[in-house]
């Protein structure tokens, strides 16, 4: 008898399934909340670049309501990527070149549109964010940008065309809970005992390259180190308790603006 109920169950769950599909639902592929700095960084992006047709409030186009989650084309977030990157065809929705962090926002404020209160939000300062960059932060003395700085620290020219808001914020506050594997320090001690530290280039089975404090470029064959660990910690300061929120979201708009030389 239980089987019997559970495969009524089952029957029922997979009518329910092909009705929603029937009426062009599907399942809006996302897990959890946005996060609020690309929610943030896509309201700025669907001012400038959507709102000439869409309106601010998002209803001025006939069958679409952004606010009321009302759309013609999109039942999921792969969806509306599709749609704002390769527009739709016979409509006046033309086709889009986003960056992925670009795209990830616009995605995050549609998604987030009828909550979120642009009244309450704080939106960073790109220009007030450059000063902050290369002052108070002191951001300049271990990164480059666009040719200038050192190379202790990753080259951040194109870092807004890679790196979302959310993962921007992140590398301020958690520097160590934020960081890529292949920004990790190491340290290797060779045969004679030398100690060479830096930031690791790249790795293969047999050698590494890295850049050492000295911005000097070392190759190193694996064969002649006696001890060879990488640095699961940041050198990277946190800013949580240095700077504000407004200084927070100023620098954070400076790194999102920084899509390498044209």
């Amino acid at each position: 008898m239980p089987s019997v109920k559970r495969w009524k169950l089952q029957c029922l769950v997979l009518c329910a399934v092909l009705i929603f599909m029937a009426r062009g639902g599907r399942a809006q592929d996302h897990i959890g909340p946005y996060p609020p700095a690309d929610i943030e960084y896509g309201s700025r992006i669907f001012a400038v670049q959507c709102s000439t047709c869409h309106g601010l409030t998002g209803d001025q186009v006939a069958g679409v309501n952004f606010r009321s989650g009302q759309f013609r084309h999109v039942f999921s977030d792969a969806d509306l990527r599709s749609v704002v990157t390769n527009g739709i065809p016979g409509t006046a929705m033309p086709p889009h070149k986003f960056d992925p962090p670009e795209l990830t926002a616009i995605v995050a404020y549609i998604r987030n549109f009828g909550s979120f209160d642009l009244q309450n939000v704080t939106v960073g300062d790109a220009s007030r964010g450059r000063i902050l960059f290369n002052g108070t932060g002191n951001c300049a003395s271990c990164h480059r940008v666009n040719g200038k700085g050192p190379r202790v620290a990753p080259d951040l020219s194109n870092i807004g065309a890679l790196r979302t808001a959310d993962l921007l914020e992140k590398s301020l506050v958690d520097p160590t809970g934020a960081m890529l594997p292949i920004n990790r320090s190491v340290r290797a001690v060779t045969l004679d005992g030398t100690v060479v530290t830096g930031r690791r280039l790249n790795e293969d089975t047999y050698t590494v390259q890295l850049i050492d404090d000295q911005e000097r470029l070392v190759s190193l064959e694996k064969s002649d180190l006696r001890e060879y660990t990488v640095i699961k910690t940041s050198a990277m300061p946190s800013y949580k308790d240095t700077l504000n929120s407004q200084d927070l979201a100023d620098i954070v708009a400076y790194l999102l603006s920084l899509k390498g030389t044209k």
